[in-house]
């Protein structure tokens, strides 16, 4: 299993990387669009890095819900915990 704050640290991670967000902290509340200043091009980006990382398949259906942080990242751990529990 993933943790929740692994994953958080790998999306900071991207976020600097592919975006150039500058982040001290990444709070689950904070919206992608405002208050990272995401445009459909970087959120895109930071997707496609996120499941090529993970080996996830992130649908258009589920990321028409994720409106901040916290919901990215329940998303994505769900995936990659799914994932994992295959596996074994």
């Amino acid at each position: 299993m993933i943790s929740r704050q692994d994953i958080l640290q790998t999306l900071s991670e991207f976020l600097e990387s592919d975006a150039d967000v500058q982040l001290d902290s990444l709070s689950e509340d904070l919206s992608l669009r405002e208050g990272l200043g995401l445009d459909s091009v970087d959120l895109v980006g930071v997707i496609m890095r996120i499941e090529g990382h993970y080996r996830i398949r992130l649908t258009h259906a589920e990321l028409e819900t994720v409106a901040n942080v916290g919901t990215l990242l329940d998303l994505i751990e769900a995936k990659v915990n799914a994932n994992v529990a295959q596996a074994a």
